[in-house]
């Protein structure tokens, strides 16, 4: 190697310049790393005690340069060195060390820098997003490349506040909508959320806050976790979970802040509830204690992405305060990791170990590290070291790519390129802007334009192992480049939750809405706090939480769970339907009692009571009833044009018939009756003259009535989704309203003159009066017919069918009894009775005189 053609690790990087206890300033050379190695919070009071996972990215940072520099291929006769600062989560020291980074001075002086050795790369650090910011600023100011490894606030994004600013942790934008997608996973619609009182806590969240409100989740409630802890803070955050019907709790707060919280809660045994972890905390040891474990397992959340650094592991147990005697952490490390004293025979000074109940011993330098089990020898389950340690090559890169920069292709003016021995800040950064290479796990790091890298994290667990230890198990994984869908992958059937269930916990206002129910939000409160109401009749909702119900196609209809639409049944009067059957078969019936009628009367033709009153037209009338039932036949089946046509204009024209037959008749009774005068003026309408043209003329207008109806609106077929909510009607529709009572007022016309003038009639002298049983029948289908009208008009479908052809059988079967029959009886039971005398009344009279 020739250091110096490039940066150098003085003395090999093992002699640091100078030493705090508290400030820590390490190896005065080219890159910068300012951390935290003595960090924690003890009640309400700041203490400095060590911290074995920031040593163990101090000790990465140191091995990843180590590995750099012996590597031929990245950075060839090029030496890296450091400078490494110690803030205690201090933002004053953060800055101070900051500023000696820059300026080469004990004594910071701004906008001055005294180095003659090479100039500082770029800064690695800080961890904690409330020290990264202010020393960000600064840095910006002076264009100096700073790349964090886990400061993870949403603002260091903005490159018009933090232009240099790159990180090698995703942002929390991605880890606040990732957690709200795990709470959509998992359906917890009713959470709690405890927030940090810093950067890190408030912005990350309000998004947090922000996506729950797009995705429909609802905030039981948001409580601020103090930057100093108070009791009576925390007495009153442990009331609301208590209070608090929602089981699930996202904790977006540093470590450092949570711990003092989660130890007041265990110590009040707040059991029941599932606890969701931000990357700051989901791999806390000292928080994942046996202590704490009965509340914490079972949490869940996201941690920075694990990898693996070969050669790390070796390197940490390698370490000995005989090999690196200038560096001051080594001896404190070692008597905090074995719980010793190291003899100092210059001075009285004994300082027992803060995690010592009683004296330790002395420390002897035999110990062994393989031995030690604590957060700086695990090395395992890589997270904050994998981030140094990308971090430490991604400005190595950059400096390879501004070392191999060819003059005249370069990307500053003229196609200059940058000196590797004295180069500017702005120019690093660049590079860095820019940077873009595979790890040794053959990952790829890059950032994006906000200084981002690529948005993995891994979804861990807090389990106990049958063997009783307790362990953070990856569950799951997030990759937010991936797409919407396959962005978050889990396997639930490895996830433990609180004390040890594998049913997944509920976290809800209200129960979900099954299937055929609607969510109602309750007035006054958030919309995941509602109502399940049933769906309307005819609608339907086909998944859980719906908040509105579906209205199904006017051919469908909601089932019973009122969870799908089924086909609505069709509906019309058929052969199959046991009403149909029966209408049909006494229709046929009737049809044959007719005919057989009428064969009695042809039989006995020339019987007087056949040819009494005009046999011809009781032949007529005898056909039209028997047309009458069987027209009711056109009403049963699936209606058709043809059979919707001829149905009404059938029934219309033959009824009309056997009205005028009847008419007919009555006029010829009255006639015959009236006419036994020889010089009567009646006597020339005797004959078959007058007959024929009642009943032709009043057919005749039937029929025109009806040949105006079906060339204007014909009867059709349709379709009625509307009467029965649950069925399709297939029905006529009579095309014109007005022709259809047109040609039932002209029938019902026709059948009142009968009735009136039979009525009239009725007291005609004869045994066999006629006239009073055209009387009789004509009632009977006047009664029929004026109680169809309200029950037609109040019916639909199959039923608006039966009813007329119940009032077609009823009025046929009333005009055949009373003429008819009676007739028959006299002909078949009573032949006696059927001569010329009985019927003109004769014999009757002779009988009463001989008595």
């Amino acid at each position: 190697m020739e250091p110096e053609k490039g940066f150098r690790e003085e003395s090999n990087c093992s002699n640091w310049d100078k030493w705090l206890l508290e400030t820590c300033r390490r190896e005065r050379e080219d890159t910068g790393w300012v951390g935290l190695v003595h960090a924690n919070r003890v009640e309400n009071l700041w203490l400095c005690s060590f911290s074995f996972e920031a040593y163990q990215w101090v000790q990465t940072t140191i091995f990843t340069i180590d590995e750099i520099n012996q590597n031929p291929t990245l950075l060839p006769n090029i030496t890296l060195g450091f400078k490494i600062y110690d803030t205690c989560y201090l933002v004053t020291r953060a800055l101070e060390g900051s500023f000696w980074m820059m300026t080469g001075q004990d004594e910071p002086i701004p906008n001055y820098r005294c180095n003659s050795r090479t100039p500082l790369a770029a800064v690695i650090g800080e961890s904690q997003s409330r020290v990264s910011i202010p020393v960000a600023r600064l840095l910006g100011i002076y264009e100096y490349p700073q790349i964090s490894y886990f400061s993870t606030a949403p603002s260091l994004s903005d490159r018009t506040q933090f232009p240099s600013f790159f990180r090698t942790i995703p942002s929390d934008n991605f880890q606040s909508y990732g957690l709200v997608r795990l709470l959509l996973y998992f359906g917890w619609t009713w959470v709690g959320l405890l927030a940090g009182e810093d950067e890190y806590g408030v912005q990350g969240s309000q998004i947090v806050k922000e996506e729950m409100e797009k995705a429909g989740v609802c905030l039981a409630f948001s409580e601020t976790i103090p930057l100093h802890y108070s009791k009576e803070k925390a007495q009153r955050i442990i009331d609301i979970i208590k209070k608090s019907s929602a089981n699930a709790i996202i904790v977006f707060s540093p470590e450092i802040k949570w711990n003092p919280v989660a130890r007041e809660v265990a110590r009040q045994n707040v059991t029941g509830k599932v606890w969701i972890a931000t990357e700051s905390w989901a791999t806390a040891s000292n928080i994942f204690t046996k202590e704490n474990f009965k509340i914490l397992r079972g949490t869940i959340g996201f941690a920075v992405r694990s990898g693996k650094i070969p050669g790390l592991k070796e390197f940490l147990h390698s370490i000995h305060p005989s090999k690196s005697p200038d560096d001051i952490f080594i001896r404190e490390f070692w008597e905090e990791a074995f719980v010793c004293k190291w003899p100092n025979p210059d001075s009285n000074e004994t300082k027992p170990s803060t995690k010592a109940v009683k004296e330790p011993s002395l420390c002897t330098g035999t110990e062994r590290l393989e031995d030690l089990s604590s957060d700086y020898s695990d090395a395992s389950n890589l997270r904050g070291s994998y981030n140094v340690y990308n971090a430490v090559y991604a400005i190595a890169h950059a400096l390879h790519e501004l070392y191999s920069c060819k003059p005249g292709e370069g990307p500053f003016s003229s196609g200059t390129c940058a000196n590797i021995l004295d180069f500017t800040p702005r120019q690093v950064l660049h590079y860095v802007k820019n940077v873009r290479f595979k790890n040794n796990e053959g990952e790829e790091i890059y950032f994006d334009a906000n200084g981002d890298p690529p948005a993995v994290y891994d979804i861990i667990n807090w389990q106990l192992t049958p063997d009783g230890a307790r362990k953070y198990i990856k569950v799951g994984s997030t990759d937010f480049s991936a797409p919407k869908g396959k962005d978050i992958k889990i396997d639930q059937s490895i996830i433990e939750w609180n004390e040890g269930q594998t049913k997944v916990p509920q976290s809800a206002c209200s129960e979900s809405c099954s299937p055929g129910y609607r969510k109602a939000t309750r007035e006054g409160e958030p919309i995941c706090c509602f109502d399940c109401i049933r769906c309307s009749e005819g609608e339907i909702t086909n998944h859980t939480d719906s908040v509105e119900c579906v209205k199904c196609p006017d051919d469908h209809w909601s089932n019973e769970a009122q969870d799908r639409c089924i086909p609505k049944s069709i509906d019309f009067l058929s052969y199959e339907d046991p009403m149909g059957a029966t209408l049909a078969a006494i229709s046929l019936f009737a049809a044959l009692i007719t005919a057989a009628t009428l064969c009695t009367f042809i039989k006995y033709q020339d019987t007087p009571i056949v040819k009494a009153n005009n046999r011809e037209l009781s032949y007529l009338l005898l056909l039209a009833l028997m047309l009458c039932f069987l027209c009711s036949l056109i009403f049963i089946g699936y209606p058709m044009r043809v059979t919707c046509m001829l149905r009404q204009v059938a029934f219309g024209i033959i009824f009309t018939l056997s009205v005028s037959c009847v008419l007919a008749k009555t006029f010829m009774v009255i006639i015959a009756f009236n006419a036994t005068n020889p010089n009567s003026n009646l006597r020339k309408w005797i004959g078959p003259k007058l007959p024929i043209a009642i009943v032709c003329v009043g057919t005749l207008l039937q029929v025109i009535i009806c040949i105006v109806w079906l060339s204007s609106s014909p009867p059709f077929p349709e379709q009625n989704i509307k009467s029965q909510v649950a069925k399709i009607i297939i029905e006529c529709n009579e095309g014109s309203v007005i022709a259809f009572w047109c040609m039932l007022g002209y029938m019902g016309l026709l059948a009142i003159i009968s009735f009136i003038v039979a009525f009239l009639a009725r007291r005609l002298p004869g045994s066999f009066n006629e006239a009073q049983f055209i009387t009789f029948s004509m009632l009977v289908f006047v009664t029929v017919w004026l109680g169809f009208i309200p029950a037609y008009l109040s019916t639909r479908g199959k039923y608006m069918a039966a009813v007329e052809i119940f009032a077609i059988l009823a009025s046929s079967a009333g005009l055949l009894a009373c003429i008819f029959f009676p007739k028959c009886y006299i002909i078949i039971l009573k032949p006696d009775m059927n001569t010329k005398e009985y019927l003109m009344g004769k014999e009757s009279s002779s009988n009463k005189k001989l008595k």
